[in-house]
């Protein structure tokens, strides 16, 4: 590289950082500038230096010391052109060698300033090249974090073709890894070496690799600055993976420059291949694909030095002292297989939150004459339709005395399949299921989960249903299970009401209303959506799960599979099919679309239809869903913490008992039939029974005892004034004055993350 070093007029060059150690005190550079009878220096040191101690020896005044998170910078007045900054530094002299600033090499350009992390010289050149002609840029300064000997043949090729890119006046390559005291470097090269280097008896030769993060110093973009960029006309700040969007007026430097800041924002979009194809090497044009739900980009600038000041200070996602105008922003993509190297695009990005970009496709096909790999076509399987034949699927183990109210429930809203798997049943639910198979009113599977070791119940029940014709065929499809039911608030309560009420929705999210157990202690065999009536309100966004929901959607294909709050597996391809509402019937947002479980404030309804989910019901039955265990967060235990969090009885909500008569109606018909009452009574039997023996045990009897418990019945009414870290952190955190407020009280009691008592 000797030859790109020759006159510095050449449009390649390559620098150092200037890096100098003297005791503990490790220096990534000293940049100086001639002045009147001396030079004005400033020194930056690595993050963690401590400039406490150190003092100015004769010949050095100390102007100005600055520590920008961590990272010290020193600026000092040196007598004389040939002096070296001197100091004392706990009794003992140091002194360091400054070098000259080398502004003149950018001065009144435009200059592109990025990091290169491996890349390769064909994507740098792309980089270059594609700005120079698009963008106006005219020079660049390339921070190369290559480990030093080993990107040879990649300089070698940036030094050969840059020449070529019309247009391009400077290319600076500073290497911020420098290998100081490494054999394969010229000697003349080591600043130790150089004529008036300090004794080796005070400094000592440093690390090869003093910048060991990827973004190493914060004083990273002030060094530059001073050292090299200060005098350019205007500076923008990505990486060689990104290349601004092409947009008409103005460039991004004559933006900046015409800024009342003289600083613009810049903000990244990140983008994709839709497919790596093997064998060939990745490139800029292989990118058309962005996350349609992505949510921040990433922030950078571009700034004109001489406008914005020297006092601003730069970092890497903004210059303090040059705020931008809002409107002052321009954008720029991330080409985000060229980053971070992989063999399949689904080990960088999820490919179900990618669409198509008409302007990333024209790009690629115009500016790179590239031909991307493009997403395969899909199709919606089925097409909005009248019918409206909705399947329920569920899970089970030991609900045995609560299903029959609930298939009757549904059936009386106008549910037309239900399909169970359970597993490892002692009440009698899969004699009561089986019943209910053999009379065609349900599908009864056992749970496959044992044959997918690490697959937890749930999943699996979903994972093989997905296969089942019943849930092939249905028109309308949800999993949910067997404490939960469908509150349709819109006209009969009939499911027909709530799809005629939505319109073309093709998903309707069903809001959780945590529903407590109403102060009810004891079991019996009742309705649960008639004894049960007091809840949470409709506006509470804690505990975590008390805005969980549903979905009730439209088989059609948009999604590959089943999943327990929502269907998973988005298509891209048909995302402009999605019509998804919320149970007021208002537009569910994108973000929501690939993996939303749980409602906002923006997006919580319960004007057509909620989900009452009866989680605790009775304390003596809750103890036996403590003891059976969940379908799906098996490692989890049901105990007080869950029953605080899930027990709300702060008001009372009796609209669905609109249902009612329906529901006793279709509930006689069911029990009409020997088999299926005799199936039922015996489940409760057993129920009453496990209830019992449970009770007889010290400890659940001491459970009990804590769930009945006068102060668990109050807390149950104080949700709403409770921090979310309340919740996480269980009823014993919660200091007795606040559980004797009066629920009516405006007040808010919350506690630090993680604390276990008061």
């Amino acid at each position: 590289m000797a030859d790109a070093e020759k006159s510095a007029d050449s449009v390649f060059l390559q620098r150092s950082l200037n890096v100098q150690v003297s005791g503990d005190l490790v220096l990534l550079d000293a940049v100086a500038v001639a002045g009147k009878g001396g030079r004005d220096a400033r020194l930056f040191f690595k993050t963690g230096m401590s400039l406490q101690n150190i003092r100015a020896s004769d010949g050095t005044e100390i102007l100005e010391t600055r520590l920008i998170n961590g990272a010290p910078m020193l600026r000092c007045f040196i007598d004389g052109m040939e002096n070296d900054a001197g100091f004392v530094v706990r009794g003992m002299p140091v002194s360091f060698k400054t070098f000259p600033s080398e502004t003149d090499l950018f001065s009144g350009l435009n200059v592109g300033f990025a990091q290169r992390n491996g890349e390769s010289a064909g994507t740098v050149l792309d980089w270059l090249e594609f700005h120079v002609r698009y963008h106006g840029m005219d020079a660049a300064l390339l921070l190369n974090r290559a480990e030093p000997g080993k990107d040879r043949k990649f300089l070698q090729n940036l030094q050969k073709r840059a020449s070529s890119i019309q247009g391009l006046k400077r290319l600076v390559v500073l290497d911020s890894r420098v290998p100081l005291g490494r054999e394969d470097l010229p000697a003349e090269s080591h600043p130790f070496n150089a004529p008036g280097a300090p004794g080796k008896d005070r400094m000592q030769v440093p690390e090869p690799d003093p910048w060991r993060a990827p973004l190493a110093d914060i004083l990273l973009f002030e060094l530059v600055k001073a050292r090299f960029l200060s005098g350019a006309r205007a500076v923008m700040n990505i990486d060689v993976f990104d290349l601004l969007a092409r947009q008409k007026g103005p460039n991004v430097f004559d933006r900046a420059v015409s800024s009342d800041s003289g600083c613009i924002g810049l903000e990244g979009w990140q983008c994709y291949p839709w497919r790596i194809r093997k064998k060939k090497t990745v490139g800029f044009g292989d990118h058309i694909y962005v996350p349609f739900d992505a949510r921040r980009p990433r922030k950078r600038w571009c700034v004109a030095p001489q406008i914005a000041g020297a006092r601003t200070v730069w970092r890497l996602i903004r210059v303090v002292g040059a705020t931008p105008a809002p409107h002052e922003v321009a954008p720029f993509n991330r080409f985000m297989a060229l980053r971070h190297r992989a063999d399949s695009v689904s080990k960088l990005v999820p490919k179900t939150s990618l669409v198509e970009d008409p302007d990333l496709l024209k790009q690629a096909k115009q500016v790179f004459d590239h031909k991307p790999v493009r997403m395969p076509k899909a199709d919606l399987q089925k097409p909005q339709q009248e019918t409206t034949h909705t399947t329920i699927v569920t899970t089970m183990k030991n609900e045995g005395p609560f299903i029959l109210e609930w298939i009757a429930y549904h059936r009386a809203i106008g549910v037309s399949d239900f399909l169970i798997y359970t597993n490892d049943c002692t009440d009698g639910t899969d004699t009561l299921l089986d019943v209910l198979q053999q009379k065609g009113i349900v599908q009864h599977r056992e749970n496959p989960f044992r044959r997918f070791p690490g697959l937890k119940p749930q999943h699996a029940a979903l994972q093989a249903a997905d296969k089942e014709e019943l849930v092939r065929n249905a028109d309308w499809l949800i999993c949910m299970d067997v404490d939960e039911f469908i509150n349709i608030r819109t006209g009969q309560g009939h499911l027909h009401d709530l799809f005629a009420a939505v319109g073309s929705a093709n998903m309707i999210a069903l809001t959780w209303r945590l529903f407590g157990n109403s102060d009810i202690h004891a079991y019996r065999d009742g309705l649960i959506c008639e004894d049960f009536t007091r809840c949470a309100p409709e506006l509470i966004r804690k505990p975590h799960q008390a805005w969980g929901f549903k979905t009730l959607f439209r088989n059609q294909g948009i999604f590959k599979k089943l999943g327990v709050h929502r269907p998973k597996g988005l298509k891209p391809q048909l995302l402009d099919s999605i019509r998804w509402v919320n149970g007021s019937g208002k537009p569910m947002p994108e973000k929501m679309f690939r993996n939303g479980w749980r409602s906002t404030l923006e997006t919580f309804g319960y004007d057509l239809v909620s989900l009452n989910h009866y989680a605790v019901r009775s304390a003596e039955s809750f103890l036996v869903k403590r003891d059976r265990g969940r379908v799906n967060h098996v490692e989890r235990d049901q105990g007080l913490a869950y029953w605080f969090r899930m027990n709300n009885n702060a008001e009372e909500d009796r609209s669905i008992h609109k249902m009612l008569p329906a529901l006793r109606a279709e509930l006689a018909r069911l029990k009409s039939d020997p088999e299926i009452a005799q199936a039922h009574e015996t489940a409760v039997r057993k129920h009453q029974e496990k209830i019992a023996e449970l009770k007889a045990r010290k400890d659940y009897a001491d459970f009990y005892r804590q769930l009945t418990s006068p102060r668990m019945e109050k807390l149950s009414r104080l949700h709403a004034h409770f921090g979310a870290n309340v919740f996480l952190s269980g009823p014993d955190i919660i200091p007795e004055e606040i559980v004797a407020k009066n629920p009516d009280e405006p007040f808010v009691f919350t506690v630090e993350k993680g604390q276990t008592r008061h």
